[in-house]
């Protein structure tokens, strides 16, 4: 059964940090030796609760009986590009045993079109370069590199 994609409000707060501590956890916990997988935990009631305030930013959450997953989203501008109007996934997550199943897509697809409705005319989403999975869904929706970060640990690579 497709899980419902809503909105989330002040009331799915708890649900949104908990889909966030399973990405901080999943995702950055195991790629990021600095990834402080604690901070939805510490920090989310806060930053969940100014985005579900904000009308330049989207929370949805994808559900059943459970939280099966949620994405993330704002809308950015910069003095240094005055003409775009940019739509920021800013996280998104599938629980791993609902993948597969068009949930991330949805939620995907949910986010351009509330994009569209605040005249976004550029989207933008960061993903770790080892997760495979995530940059093939990204590139599934059009999504195609614009700038690479490239990293260094305070020693040098031999």
């Amino acid at each position: 059964m497709n899980p419902e994609i809503v909105v989330a409000t002040k009331a799915d707060i708890p649900d949104l940090i908990l889909s966030a501590s399973r990405l901080f956890a999943e995702d950055g916990g195991r790629r990021d030796p600095f990834m402080d997988t604690g901070w939805p935990a510490r920090e989310g009631a806060a930053y969940y609760g100014q985005l579900v305030d904000s009308a330049d930013c989207l929370c949805l959450l994808a559900r059943n009986d459970q939280v099966e997953g949620h994405l993330t989203g704002r809308i950015a501008t910069s003095a240094l590009r005055p003409g775009a109007v940019v739509a920021v996934l800013e996280s998104m997550h599938v629980a791993a045993e609902h993948r597969r199943r068009g949930i991330g897509s949805a939620l995907v697809e949910r986010f351009f079109e509330w994009a569209g409705g605040h005249s976004a005319n550029e989207f933008s989403v960061t993903a770790y370069a080892s997760n495979e999975a995530a940059l093939a869904l990204y590139r599934k929706h059009g999504f195609a590199p614009f700038e690479v970060t490239l990293t260094r640990g305070s020693s040098p690579a031999r």
